[in-house]
């Protein structure tokens, strides 16, 4: 992978994050808290993905 390549994922990864958040955020307001614990194990993973995705970027780097 490029580092540009690279960097538009993270991007793209970024905005599921936020995205993924947000809808979280409402579905706890609601009372909704089976749904909750899915939403946290898809951003767990996403984090582990964009954890990756930087190391990727610094190795490119060197």
């Amino acid at each position: 992978m490029k580092k540009v390549e690279i960097q538009k994922k993270i991007d793209e990864l970024k905005s599921d994050y936020i995205r993924i958040q947000g809808d979280m955020e409402k579905l706890e307001s609601l009372g909704k808290h089976s749904n909750v614990a899915y939403s946290e194990k898809l951003l767990e993973e996403l984090e582990a993905e964009l954890k990756q995705l930087r190391e990727k970027l610094r190795e490119a780097d060197e």
